[in-house]
């Protein structure tokens, strides 16, 4: 059964490769999405997928890809689209 979460990412996490990052380890762990910067510095992503591995992808955003400094994520859990395949970096 598929799950839905809300991220927000808060800290140093933008600048550092964090949306790429994401991508990789959400495309890796077989979720569909989407990662984006927002004005205020932090960084937002909807990730859907079994949750086991919606939980993993929550896990790796607590420390992100080197450099980057995750002061904070948030996540809320929002009914699935029944989105598959893909993860995409939105502007």
């Amino acid at each position: 059964m598929a799950v839905r979460a809300h991220v927000l990412v808060r800290g140093r996490v933008q600048g550092v490769w964090f949306r790429g990052s994401m991508q990789d380890e959400a495309e890796g762990l077989g979720l569909a999405g989407w990662v984006r910067n927002r004005p205020d510095g932090s960084v937002e992503a909807e990730a859907e997928g079994p949750r086991e591995a919606v939980d993993e992808l929550i896990a790796w955003a607590q420390h992100g890809p080197p450099g980057a400094r995750v002061t904070d994520v948030e996540v809320s859990w929002i009914e699935p689209r029944g989105e598959r395949g893909g993860f995409a970096i939105s502007r």
